[in-house]
């Protein structure tokens, strides 16, 4: 889950980074109060969940409170690469005397956290990186260990800092490590880490980028989620506990395990070529249990995705054999009753096979098509969804 910058902002603060004051805005009758409150210059900056916001005309800055309405009128609504501005940050302002870049993030590759650092803050770091990798350190930091002083001492002379703001850097490194870790994210970035004129060091523009996965350690994460601008199929996937993509095909997808549901998707856009060019509609895996429920809740969901024009069930039993699955599957389009409105191919395979695709055989429900290998359903759902384009 990516953070807005003022929700970076207001969690650094917690864990006491330095940072300027800042109050966030939905109106340009906000953003004048806000700037009022704050007090002196102020920067209006658009919070969306991208970058290039300065490019497109999504920071100002301004120097009373009546500018800072007239610019809060002009970036809410503004589409910045396709993201369209609801609130404003009014950021108090700062004189900049240098301007560096630090983060620690996940390194997947290496399983491992990696720290990049740069005493050219400001721009944009993939830039830098490309054209003056030089300038940009990189320095693995143990998950295990993590940043403590010494590190922070080690990153920062690794990427050129002088030496008289070693120290103060570090004391701030460590601090955001303290985020990293406190609030299990993969991604925490500063860009710009300023210098001001006046010697201080603060994080001046955050990003964070907390681990989902990790949320049931932090009953406070929820609040941070951008409700509006969650996909409602995903959104209610979700709330039943389904591990639930939504892509842009037309062919819905449920398996059990993520192994065979990545398979299942491959194969299907495989097949789609041979019938209109049809792709996976989504990602769902049920998991190892395929109760009436989870099938109903699945099915549900799928369904509801105007796209979707057939829906491909790929079950291997394992744990639940093949004969549970196919009482989940007439249970759940019992359930569903006339909800249930798109074809359906199913294949099963494994414990129980035999009785499993029996019981659905006696069923005889019009919806359900029988396939005996995965590349045949594959090729049947396809050609369902094409047909019913």
């Amino acid at each position: 889950m990516d953070l807005f910058e003022y929700q970076a902002r207001d969690l650094f603060e917690s864990y006491g980074v330095p940072v300027l004051a800042g109050l966030i805005a939905d109106t340009p009758e906000e953003a004048k109060a806000a700037a009022e409150k704050i007090g002196g210059t102020v920067v209006v900056k658009a919070q969306v969940k991208t970058g290039g916001r300065g490019k497109a005309g999504g920071v100002k800055v301004v120097h009373n409170a009546d500018d800072a309405y007239a610019a809060a009128e002009q970036i809410l609504g503004l589409d910045i690469k396709g993201h369209v501005v609801k609130r404003v940050m009014i950021a108090q302002g700062a004189r900049i005397a240098q301007e560096f870049y630090f983060s620690v993030l996940l390194d997947r590759a290496n399983r491992s956290y990696l720290s990049l650092c740069s005493v050219e803050g400001g721009m944009e770091i993939e830039e830098l990186a490309v054209e003056r990798p030089e300038a940009l350190a990189r320095v693995e930091v143990n998950p295990a260990q993590g940043i403590d002083k010494a590190k922070a001492v080690e990153i920062a002379k690794e990427a050129n800092f002088p030496e008289e703001l070693v120290e103060k850097v570090a004391d701030v490194f460590v601090k955001l490590y303290d985020v990293y870790k406190g609030e299990d994210a993969t991604l925490v970035e500063v860009n710009p880490l300023v210098l001001t004129e006046d010697g201080e060091i603060i994080a001046l523009d955050g990003k964070v980028s907390l681990d989902e996965n990790a949320g049931f350690r932090h009953e406070n994460h929820e609040a941070l989620e951008d409700k509006d601008a969650a996909d409602p199929l995903e959104a209610k996937a979700k709330a039943n506990d389904l591990n639930y993509v939504k892509l842009d095909g037309e062919v819905g997808i449920i398996g059990n395990g993520a192994g065979l549901v990545m398979s299942t998707l491959d194969v299907v856009a495989y097949a789609g070529e041979k019938h209109g060019a049809v792709k996976p509609a989504n990602f769902l895996d049920i998991g190892g249990g395929a109760s009436a429920t989870v099938m109903a809740n699945g099915l549900d969901v799928i369904l509801g995705d105007p796209q979707v024009k057939s829906v491909f069930v790929n079950v291997f039993g394992g744990i639940t054999s093949c004969d549970a699955v196919a009482n989940g599957i007439v249970k759940a389009l019992e359930i569903l009753g006339d909800s249930a409105d798109k074809p359906l191919v199913v294949r099963l395979d494994g414990n129980n096979v035999d009785e499993g695709r029996r019981i659905l055989t006696e069923a005889n429900h019009p919806l359900v098509t029988l396939a005996a290998t995965m590349d045949e359903g594959a090729d049947k759902a396809a050609e369902l969804a094409n047909a019913a384009r």
